[in-house]
């Protein structure tokens, strides 16, 4: 059933709907654009293409975002303190790609301090998991004494990174692997 708002309607995907029958970005509301379809690769990468992310929260059904304006971060405009590149300098992190997909997915799933809940359900996992082994998806972890303490994961198209989420279990460990892997 769509979600009206304001005379507007958010369409519904059926699960056999072409991977890229996303409306046009600009239709969403509130930055909502769809709901339902699939998670497959191919629904993802079209989805991404078009500036369209999956997210929402199980019992819910697959929701389909586009906000406007969009975070956008470009690595020549990154600002680092010279606290952070002092920190750098003096890490001993151990900085890998593609070493612990599924650990890095797994830590960025697990409850955090503040909050019970993630948006990051098996279905989600999996999904993430499939376009990692075509490729497609990537992790960076940073590693202190042989323990993960920092990962971030999220999809790669062209020279563009999307992140998707990121965790982080000693301070700094996410800043230094994030500088490090632009």
């Amino acid at each position: 059933m769509p979600i009206e708002d304001n005379a507007s309607v958010v369409p519904w995907l059926p699960k056999n709907s072409l991977p890229d029958a996303f409306p046009h970005p600009r239709h969403a509301i509130d930055g909502l654009l769809a709901i339902g379809g699939d998670l497959s690769p191919k629904r993802i990468l079209a989805a991404y293409l078009k500036g369209i992310f999956p997210w929402y929260e199980k019992p819910d059904p697959i929701l389909w975002w586009s906000p406007d304006p969009r975070a956008v971060l470009f690595p020549g405009d990154l600002h680092i303190s010279q606290r952070l590149a002092r920190n750098i300098r003096q890490s001993s992190l151990k900085i890998t790609a593609d070493t612990a997909f599924l650990q890095v997915i797994r830590e960025c799933a697990a409850p955090r301090k503040n909050s019970e809940g993630t948006w990051i359900s098996d279905d989600m996992s999996e999904a993430y998991l499939n376009l990692h082994e075509l490729g497609w998806a990537h992790s960076f972890e940073a590693w202190h004494d042989g323990d993960l303490v920092a990962g971030i994961y999220g999809i790669a198209i062209g020279r563009v990174f999307f992140g998707e989420s990121m965790f982080s279990r000693i301070n700094n460990a996410s800043k230094i692997l994030f500088v490090n892997t632009l």
